[in-house]
């Protein structure tokens, strides 16, 4: 049994992850921020101009990183396997919309815990949000929610992603290309290749223990398996001891970093999060992981993820410090309805509603 896949291996690997996280927060990373995925996205949607939004255009490379050493070591672990099929234009739409939730909380589930252990406890409400979602998608997967069988794919197929995000680092570290923020969260990064080696790090720790935080979550609800929670609260715990540490930890719910008090919006927009990782099969940070491992649906999913970052700062969905603005509060009650619809329709209930129409349409 290989130590990443044991308790211990997890534990270690989640106060790595924590630890790192606030490492790049000290070598220049926007506060409370040193690692999330939704942001990271978002930020790389800006440096190739897909939105408007200055002060968030950033090529970052953690999360070129993060893809790179999952893939990299997904072939040298020899797991590196391309499927897909599975309902692929849904899981693309589902992207989107988890991004839109992300962005109205202003953090993926990540950044959620690594707000937590810097004291801010508008985090605790989306985390409560988050478990909501999530407990959610458990009532549609005990109910028989599937989004579809995967089947093999092409090696090519899997390595398109991967390539592009190899190209993307390429021309990020050797030419100057790609839009960056001259003030706002786009500007404050860490050296080029210290957020490229933790990117890779959190990769391969992320392949190896198969880390995911809404996976921890469901798993602990659904079959009381803690093995993936237990990874997410070493996070948690190696963030709180470096902020502590270093003085950066602040208890409360106000004058946080790059956070906002609306606390029905912090937990409606992680709620989205919870409930569309939980359809997905995973978190983001789970998602770019499988993208690395060649799985094409997660691939997919994370253009959804920039596309939605897109969309969402490009008509004003996206919140900021000052709250959540008009169309952030509906584009996330809309939200919360596709997926209620997609739940209903993929699960025994659409079945039965097939089967009733079927049946009637024979009679007629």
């Amino acid at each position: 049994m290989s130590f990443f896949s044991t308790r211990a291996g997890m534990i270690f690997s989640g106060l790595l992850v924590g630890v790192m996280a606030v490492f790049l927060v000290l070598m220049g990373n926007p506060a409370n921020m040193g690692v999330c995925i939704a942001c990271f996205y978002r930020d790389v949607a800006g440096a190739l101009g897909l939105h408007q939004a200055a002060t968030v255009q950033y090529m970052r490379p953690e999360i070129l990183g993060i893809l790179l050493g999952a893939f990299i070591t997904s072939l040298v672990a020899r797991e590196f396997k391309p499927q897909g099929g599975s309902s692929t234009m849904l899981r693309f739409l589902i992207g989107v919309v988890v991004m839109f939730g992300a962005l109205v909380f202003l953090g993926c589930p990540l950044r959620m815990i690594l707000r937590l252990g810097a004291g801010d406890l508008n985090a605790f409400v989306a985390l409560i949000g988050f478990m909501a979602g999530i407990l959610t998608g458990i009532f549609f997967l005990k109910n028989g929610f599937t989004l579809g069988r995967a089947y093999n794919q092409s090696t090519a197929a899997g390595y398109v992603l991967p390539l592009i995000f190899l190209a993307l680092l390429i021309l990020a570290g050797g030419t100057g290309i790609f839009l960056v923020s001259t003030e706002g969260p786009g500007s404050l990064h860490a050296p080029f290749l210290i957020s490229l080696i933790v990117g890779l790090v959190v990769g391969f720790l992320a392949q190896r223990t198969r880390l995911c935080i809404a996976g921890g979550i469901r798993d602990a609800f659904l079959i009381r398996d803690f093995h993936l929670v237990s990874g997410f609260l070493a996070i948690l715990v190696g963030a709180i001891i470096m902020n502590l540490i270093f003085g950066k930890f602040k208890l409360g719910f106000v004058e946080q970093p790059i956070a906002h008090t609306s606390h029905l919006w912090n937990f409606l927009g992680l709620y989205v999060v919870g409930l569309g990782a939980t359809f997905l099969g995973g978190c983001p940070l789970r998602q770019t992981v499988l993208a690395g491992h060649g799985n094409v649906d997660s691939a997919v999913t994370i253009i959804g993820f920039i596309v939605g970052a897109a969309l969402a700062h490009n008509f004003g969905i996206a919140a900021s410090p000052k709250g959540v603005g008009t169309a952030g509060q509906y584009i996330v009650v809309i939200s919360i309805v596709l997926l209620f619809i997609i739940g209903f329709i993929h699960s025994k209930f659409g079945a039965a509603l097939n089967n009733s129409q079927k049946q009637a349409s024979i009679k007629g």
